[in-house]
């Protein structure tokens, strides 16, 4: 809850929440009373509260899943995010949006999915702007695609690598990030190619850079990863994202406005490269291929600050040359590198001098090593005391008469940026003002203030002849009351779904061609429900669909990510001979590469399907 405040503080339109269960973090679970209370905040900004029920459900946890839905929509959740079919038979008014674990990639797919009745739909991240054009010219709902954070390598609902190895399944909230782990690929003779490298991850998404491109592209809401982030992340990152879409609507007034409202005052100077990382990529927005992968790096190896120039010998002063002319260090930021051995290695700079690091231990760290900064203490000190505040600008205007009796009366009205109003009389009494320049100035400074979300402004005042004697506190109970009213009444902010339009009767939609007629493992179907669903619209069979029934041979991973490209083997795009069969070891397992070059895609499964 804590950690959603602060996004919306910095300007986030809406949060997505874990709640009691059935989130596909299972660590990151929230009570509905937090949920409650992140509502009635989000709300008075006109934001929003997505809540994330997206696991695949077996038939004992359907009316545990329909109890929670209910629970989420009382406590003023604004639309839940869901993979699982079923839920479409158990939501009422509130909006579904389909996860991206529904591995939505084509036209098709997106026409079926919005002809069940889903409001919004989540696209896979490995799409590019091409693609997205495609499926928005498809549907009229709404489209929301990743912009930043982590990248699984495969699409996202069709990993079923961990599950395999712990039985800890992805589409149940418990990955175990195999992806991140460390293998040795090795040839069809047992040739050690590349050696105890993790080489399924992926560098982190950061598409700040491509927002106006994703908006042209029909994309409506633009999605920071954020569960299980620590607070200094959530805020430097939505502070980052928040301020970029406010300089293309700024630029784009006719077009594009935000979805919620209110201005942000923080005072601090949001910095990506500071925050977790894996590196960078745009991966395939353009339709091209790069370098996707982060290497020996699947945890955060921070900002580049340059290369070690000298390391004494016991290893405890290290100079550096630096990248940049104003770099400063700072004591007790911490420090990474890869050494000799492929592997990364970290110390903390205990004195930091100039460009001279002193520590207890910098490791096997050599000279011309390129040194990494993955913990800046002056830049989480900043945002750990930052003071983060968010107003609604609002406009006062006071007229004031006397009525026959000689009282002066002020009519006041208080007018919101997004378009609330509330007007109330106020009682001054009899006493003129002695000093009327003086009861004018504290008029000004009294009124705009900040007040609950309102920033007050005096934007009017209108009397005749003289004014009305009034305290300060006469003046201050004015802007509560004002405050008090505006309050009271809805935010009509530029929401994108209307929450009691949503049609859900028909959910026979004839797109079922794209899966082939049959539903396999790949749909996820855990329970009699969804299957029901599948099989209304077309699936003349739900065969194998329930992931722990799949076939010993079937697809752990499909990637558009691609080793062979990654390493210059690719013999299409970089003309390289061919390199045999292909795979991946860890801890005794074997995993089989395949690849689809027609679709240019890779394959891993637990036997060769060639």
């Amino acid at each position: 809850m804590e950690i959603g405040i602060a996004a919306i503080s910095c300007g986030a339109d809406a949060v997505y929440i874990a709640g009691p269960e059935f989130g596909a973090r299972q660590a990151a679970g929230n009570s509905i009373e937090d949920i409650r209370q992140l509502c009635t905040y989000a709300h008075r900004f006109g934001a929003r509260i997505f809540v994330t029920l997206n696991t695949i459900l077996y038939d004992h946890e359907l009316e545990a899943a329909r109890q929670q839905l209910l629970d989420v929509q009382e406590a003023g959740a604004d639309a839940v995010i869901v993979q699982d079919l079923a839920l479409l038979k158990m939501a009422d008014k509130i909006p579904l949006h389909a996860s991206t674990q529904c591995a939505i990639q084509t036209p098709e797919q997106a026409v079926f999915l919005a002809g069940l009745g889903f409001s919004r739909l989540i696209l896979e991240r490995e799409m590019s702007l091409e693609q997205i054009r495609a499926i928005h010219e498809a549907v009229d709902c709404e489209l929301e695609f990743f912009v930043h954070g982590a990248l699984c390598v495969c699409y996202s609902g069709q990993c079923y690598l961990s599950e395999m190895i712990d039985g800890r399944s992805a589409n149940r909230g418990a990955c175990m990030q195999a992806c991140r782990s460390r293998y040795d690929l090795v040839d069809s003779k047992g040739k050690v190619l590349v050696k105890d490298s993790a080489l399924l991850s992926l560098k982190d998404y950061n598409l700040i850079e491509r927002l106006e491109d994703l908006a042209g592209a029909g994309v409506q809401s633009f999605k920071i990863e954020g569960r299980l982030k620590n607070i200094s992340y959530v805020r430097n990152v939505v502070r980052a994202y928040s301020q970029a879409l406010d300089r293309l609507v700024a630029r784009y007034p006719e077009k594009y406005r935000r979805a919620s409202v209110g201005s942000v005052e923080c005072d601090f100077t949001p910095d990506l490269r500071k925050t977790f990382n894996r590196g960078y990529t745009q991966l395939f927005i353009d339709g091209k291929r790069g370098s996707w992968a982060s290497g020996d790096a699947a945890k955060s190896m921070g900002e580049p600050i340059g290369k070690v120039a000298s390391v004494n010998r016991n290893r405890t002063e290290v100079r550096i040359a630096a990248t940049k002319a104003d770099l400063q260090l700072n004591n007790g930021d911490g420090f990474s590198y890869v050494g000799k051995d492929g592997k990364v290695h970290g110390f903390r700079g205990d004195v930091c001098q100039g460009l001279t690091i002193r520590c207890q231990d910098a490791g096997p760290l050599q000279p011309g090593c390129k040194l990494f900064r993955n913990i800046d203490t002056a830049f989480e000190k900043d945002l750990e005391k930052s003071i983060v505040r968010r107003t609604i600008r609002t406009d006062t205007s006071i007229h004031i008469v006397k009525d026959e009796t000689g009282k002066f009366l002020l009519h006041t009205t208080a007018v919101t940026e997004d378009g609330r109003s509330f007007t109330c009389d106020f009682d001054a009494g009899r006493d003129p003002a002695q000093n009327t320049e003086r009861i004018q100035s504290m008029l000004q400074s009294q009124i705009s203030k900040i007040t609950e979300e309102y920033r007050f402004n005096l934007k009017e005042l209108d009397y005749e002849g003289e004014l009305p004697f009034m305290s300060a506190a006469f003046m201050n109970n004015i802007r509560r009351t004002l405050a008090e009213g505006l309050s009271a009444q809805e935010v009509t902010a530029n929401q994108l779904t209307n929450r009691n339009q949503v049609i859900r009767e028909n959910l026979v939609h004839p797109a079922a061609h794209f899966w082939g007629g049959t539903a396999t493992y790949k749909q996820n179907v855990a329970n009699k429900v969804a299957a029901g669903i599948y099989a209304a619209n077309g699936a003349g069979k739900v065969e194998a669909a329930y992931e722990l029934e799949h076939p010993a041979d079937a697809e752990l991973m499909r990637t558009r990510y691609c080793i062979r490209y990654e390493m210059g083997l690719c013999p299409i795009h970089q003309g390289a001979k061919p390199t045999g069969p292909l795979f991946l070891v860890n801890n005794g397992r074997k995993l089989a590469l395949d690849f689809d070059c027609k679709n240019c895609e890779m394959v891993i499964s637990l036997q060769s399907q060639k």
